[in-house]
């Protein structure tokens, strides 16, 4: 499946409805410190098999007030482009960078880790900003939320980083006039892309590839093949 959440056996328990407020307590009970696979270098608060969110449906997340914790999980197009960046700090070091669709907040931190003299963790989810603060001070790196739809929008941003965001016909469509444009005033464009469906090859360069180990409770395979690409 693309984008898709496990799906488990309900839970007869008690609902609380959850809010951003008091989503830190609910993140720490719910998630484990661990490393993804291609970026050991980094530590997530991340969803197990072990955990009670990795059996919940989305139905039963909505229950509880929780949109799909996207946060939760380590995406391979996030870890394909966190770990290039990794292995080619210039690429951020000493820029300003926008980590477009943040989630866990993986990409930023790698780029906080690289050297970015300023990096902006994006992403519209609330619960994204107690999950982005607490993998930060996990890896003892700093970034600023930004927590508004900013497509369209321009900041000076050197770089614009974006793990996995092509699997959504509407998102792409959005995404690419904004792309262009933030690419004609100079900023640098890198896509993080496991074979998403609706990801425009027309105008991309490969940077990388990788072969990033997944759960098939996410995806379609155990080991999806990510490009990092740069728009041209």
């Amino acid at each position: 499946m693309e984008r898709g959440l496990p799906h488990g056996r309900p839970d007869p328990g008690a609902v609380t409805r959850l809010a951003p407020d008091n989503a830190a307590r609910f993140i720490l009970d719910n998630t484990a410190l661990m490393a993804p696979p291609h970026v050991p270098e980094i530590v997530l608060h991340l969803a197990d098999e072990a955990h009670e969110l990795w059996l919940k449906t989305e139905d039963e997340l909505a229950e509880i007030g929780l949109p799909p914790p996207f946060w939760a999980f380590a995406w391979a197009g996030g870890q394909g482009l966190a770990r290039h960046i990794l292995d080619n700090p210039a690429l951020v070091r000493g820029k300003r960078v926008l980590d477009f669709a943040s989630g866990s907040g993986l990409v930023a931190i790698a780029a906080a880790k690289a050297g970015a003299a300023g990096v902006v963790a994006a992403d519209i989810d609330p619960f994204c900003a107690t999950a982005i603060a607490l993998n930060l001070g996990a890896n003892g790196t700093e970034a600023q939320f930004l927590g508004t739809d900013c497509i369209g929008t321009d900041d000076g941003w050197d770089v614009v980083l974006a793990g996995d965001v092509f699997y959504d016909k509407g998102m792409a469509d959005r995404l690419m006039p904004w792309f262009h444009a933030l690419k004609a005033r100079g900023a640098d464009i890198l896509v993080g892309d496991p074979g998403r469906s609706y990801l425009p090859r027309a105008g991309l360069a490969s940077l990388g590839v990788y072969e990033v180990p997944v759960t098939r409770a996410l995806e379609d395979a155990e080991v999806k093949r990510t490009t990092v690409w740069r728009l041209s």
